[in-house]
């Protein structure tokens, strides 16, 4: 039996821990990754060795890898000092070796996914250095992805520099051929719209037949979606790319406990309000379900339920 295709579209943790979840399913899954970051050890990589930055597409594979706990550990390991080690982690500066060697960040990519024995497809979403802009409602502009959210302001729009990156020809051959495309779960502005924004990447997912689905984030993020109900999400997206780009939305519908919400509070963060009738007015499916997974005082989405919520769609 022909295994469904589905491809995965974002960045940061979330993106990590659903293709966690995904990879326990019969599914043959592909991960289209953010290249913006310009913080930590992958920001100094990016700037010394002019590649993109390493730190996000790192997470994915050790997500998606089969490998002995012990070789995760060491791939996801930060030096605490030496001198110019300090702050790296073994992973970056591995997939920065395998750029070198290879000459091209998305080939090192595919041979560390050989090394890690990764269970399916890792692409970055442009194999050439990127960089994130913002365009806030007060009419001024800040460069550094790392850098949006500490303005304190509302974000008018994202845009990337160069603006028209060479996506992947393999990234538009997986939306092509895919049966579903899930955007999310992760920073709106600053992990999931920079791939849209590629200019190609946009136009393979709005032609592409699969079916189209975004996860809600379940919390607010202070400086990118303060007040942001789920239909605001959706909002921006469609602001950066048109309308009618997706055909349904997953969202939380478990009770957060109050100790949790008070935290969050504190961090100026709110729960996500599923605005309904206005997401239904926006011709989107709406689907709910008790998706969370508590940690150390924080709130994640559960990879196995979230993904098997997601299976399920197919």
């Amino acid at each position: 039996m022909k295994k469904a295709k589905v491809v995965v579209i974002g960045g940061g943790t979330g993106l990590s821990v659903l293709l966690r979840g995904l990879k326990t399913f019969p599914v043959d899954i592909s991960a289209i990754v953010t290249v913006a970051d310009d913080g930590g050890s992958s920001g100094r990589l990016r700037k010394e060795l002019s590649i993109p930055p390493p730190g996000d597409v790192r997470n994915v594979l050790i997500a998606l890898s089969e490998v002995e706990p012990l070789v995760e550990e060491l791939f996801q390991h930060r030096f605490e000092n030496g001198n110019g080690l300090s702050g790296h982690s073994l992973g970056n500066l591995l997939l920065a070796g395998m750029t070198s060697i290879t000459g091209d960040f998305s080939r090192g990519v595919q041979e560390l996914s050989r090394v890690l024995n990764v269970k399916g497809k890792v692409l970055p979403a442009a194999n050439e250095e990127i960089v994130l802009h913002a365009e806030y409602e007060d009419g001024t502009y800040i460069e550094g992805e790392s850098k949006i959210p500490l303005s304190g302001k509302k974000i008018k729009r994202v845009f990337l520099e160069p603006s028209h990156p060479e996506p992947l020809h393999e990234s538009l051959e997986a939306i092509e051929n895919a049966d579903l495309l899930v955007f999310g779960p992760g920073s709106l502005y600053t992990s999931i719209i920079p791939n849209l924004l590629v200019p190609q990447m946009a136009d393979a997912i709005r032609n592409s037949k699969a079916w189209k689905v975004y996860i809600c984030n379940v919390m607010t993020q202070p400086g990118e979606t303060d007040q942001f109900t789920a239909a605001d999400h959706v909002q921006a997206i469609y602001d950066h790319v048109g309308d009618h780009f997706l055909n349904a939305v997953l969202v939380n519908t478990q009770p957060i406990p109050y100790s949790y919400a008070q935290r969050y509070a504190e961090e100026g963060a709110e729960e996500v309000r599923i605005d309904e009738a206005r997401l239904k007015k926006m011709g989107l499916d709406i689907f709910g379900d008790d998706l969370l997974y508590f940690e150390n005082h924080l709130l994640r989405h559960d990879a196995s339920k979230l993904s098997q919520r997601l299976v399920s769609m197919l």
